[in-house]
C-alpha cells in the first residue's frame, strides 16, 4: 500500500522552522535567517536519535517560505527573496537526510499567507478567515503543486494544516485541488489534511492516505492501523508550555515526558498499527535541545 514506507518508519520528527520563530533583531533578512540553517547538522542529529523521517515547515499564516516559488511570487506581487526565500532549503535538506536514509515529509496550510492582509487579498483569504472559496483554493494550490513538481520523489508527503470543515468552510471538493498538486508531483506522496485537535483520529477528506492526527499530548492509542482506509497517525508536542497550557507545548523546549515513557508509547502505538510524529523546536542553525535529544535517542533502545 501507498503508506506501507510511513507505517514502517515507526516515528520521525516534526519542525517548525517559520519567520515568527526565526527571526529577531541581531537577523537582518529572512533569506539571512534561511541560509544559517545547517542541514548536516540536523541531519547527524536526527540520524543520531534513531529518527526516520522529518516533517518540515514550508510556511504557516505568513508569506516567509523556506524556499524559492514563482507561483507564489506572481501571485502575491513579491520579488524572488522578498517572501520565498532564495535558498532551497527544501533540497538541501533532503541532501543531508538522504545520506542516512532519513524521509523528508514537508508541511503547508489550507489558509494562505492570510497574517499579511495585502498579499492575503491578492490570495483571496484573510481574517476572519471564513467560507475558503475556490479562487482561494486553486490560487493557493499553484503554489503547492509548484513545490510539489519540483521535489517529485525526494518528498515523501505532505502534512496541510488548516483544512477546517467547521471554522473556514472546507469540503472534499475544495481540498481536491490540494490533493491533486501533491499526487502530480509524486504519485506515491502521502498526503493528509488537518481538521484540528479531536479526541479520536479521524479522516478528513475521501482520499487522503493517512490522517493527521493532532494531538497535544502521547497518550492516544490507535485502535487499528486504518481509519477509513488512512494510515493511523500521530502528531504531538514533546515539549512544555510555560504557562501550563497544552496548546502551547508546540515548537517548544523542555520534555513533558521522559525517554521510558516515550519508547513505551511509541512501542505501543506500533503494535497497534500506528506512527508517531513528535514535535520538537529546532534552531536557526539546525540544531537541537540536548534534553529532548536525550529523550528521543531513548525510543530505539
Amino acid at each position: 500500500m501507498i503508506s506501507d514506507r510511513l507505517y514502517e518508519s515507526r516515528w520521525g520528527v516534526f519542525n517548525h522552522y517559520l519567520y515568527g520563530t526565526m527571526m529577531d533583531d541581531t537577523v537582518p533578512s529572512w533569506n539571512d535567517c534561511v541560509n544559517m540553517f545547517d542541514c548536516s547538522l540536523a541531519a547527524k542529529q536526527l540520524h543520531d536519535v534513531g529518527a526516520s523521517y522529518l516533517f518540515i515547515t514550508v510556511m504557516q499564516g505568513d508569506e516567509h517560505m523556506i524556499a524559492p516559488n514563482s507561483a507564489f511570487d506572481r501571485i502575491a506581487g513579491t520579488t524572488p527573496g522578498a517572501a520565498c526565500a532564495e535558498r532551497d532549503l527544501v533540497d538541501d535538506l533532503y541532501k543531508e537526510l538522504e545520506k542516512y536514509g532519513i524521509d523528508l515529509y514537508l508541511y503547508y496550510t489550507g489558509d494562505g499567507p492570510y497574517k499579511n492582509t495585502e498579499i492575503g487579498k491578492r490570495f483571496g483569504f484573510i481574517e476572519p478567515r471564513k467560507n475558503v472559496s475556490m479562487d482561494f483554493v486553486v490560487k493557493w494550490a499553484e503554489v503547492l503543486r509548484e513545490y510539489s513538481v519540483r521535489y517529485g520523489e525526494k518528498v515523501k508527503g505532505w502534512w496541510v494544516d488548516g483544512c477546517y470543515r467547521d471554522a473556514f468552510g472546507y469540503n472534499d471538493e475544495l481540498l481536491e485541488p490540494y490533493y491533486k498538486a501533491i499526487k502530480e508531483g509524486n504519485p506515491n506522496a502521502v498526503c493528509a489534511f488537518n481538521n484540528g485537535v479531536k479526541k479520536d483520529l479521524e479522516k478528513n477528506y475521501k482520499d487522503e492516505d493517512f490522517v493527521c492526527g493532532e494531538f497535544n499530548d502521547f497518550t492516544y492509542i490507535p485502535k487499528s492501523r486504518f481509519i477509513s482506509g488512512a494510515q493511523a497517525h500521530i502528531l504531538a508536542p514533546l515539549g512544555v508550555s510555560a504557562t501550563g497550557n497544552p496548546y502551547e507545548g508546540w515548537c517548544r523546549p523542555g520534555t513533558k515526558h521522559d525517554g521510558a515513557y516515550m519508547r513505551e508509547y511509541v512501542k505501543a502505538v506500533n503494535a497497534a498499527g500506528g506512527v508517531v510524529t513528535i514535535d520538537i523546536p529546532v534552531k536557526r542553525d539546525g540544531s537541537y535541545y540536548a534534553e529532548q535529544l536525550e529523550v528521543l535517542s531513548e525510543i530505539n533502545a
